[in-house]
């Protein structure tokens, strides 16, 4: 579930930035293409809250023994949600900078520099998430080698 969660939201955040955004900007122009990014990232910033609180759950009832890797993935997690949060503040503000329908943004000298600290902020949080994966699956093979021992 761990995994499958990483997979949905951070591999769907790769793919919408990668593949989605040049073509429908290509296809669409940047205002039809900006409005198609205000509902996906709705729908992205939800995924990743129901990620956050599945980790949560799997960090608590972890039994990794590797004290430095249980405070190291509680640190990284902090980040994410960290981030998280910020999304959401973010998201909120470029909102207010456009329309009611959402499809164009009316205060530019605002909305492209908070836009681009949303995009670092989502791209940070993509990292820390492979970082947090990383020490998933460290975890998830001491405790399979425990297992295999006390077996």
């Amino acid at each position: 579930m761990v995994l499958q969660l990483l997979l949905l939201w951070q591999g769907g955040f790769l793919f919408y930035t990668s593949t989605v955004v040049p073509t429908a900007t290509q296809l669409l122009g940047a205002a039809g293409q900006g409005a198609i990014t205000a509902r996906v990232t709705d729908i992205l910033n939800v995924i990743g809250v129901v990620a956050l609180a599945v980790w949560a759950f799997e960090l608590v009832f972890a039994r990794d023994p590797l004290r430095w890797r249980t405070v190291s993935r509680w640190i990284a997690w902090g980040f994410v949600l960290a981030c998280q949060v910020t999304l959401f503040y973010l998201h909120i503000q470029l909102e207010l900078y456009m329309d009611e329908e959402r499809r164009y943004a009316m205060v530019l000298p605002r909305f492209y520099p908070t836009h681009r600290v949303y995009l670092w902020t989502s791209t940070v949080q993509w990292a820390a998430c492979l970082v947090l994966t990383w020490l998933f699956i460290g975890a998830w093979r001491t405790e399979d080698r425990l297992g295999e021992r006390g077996a």
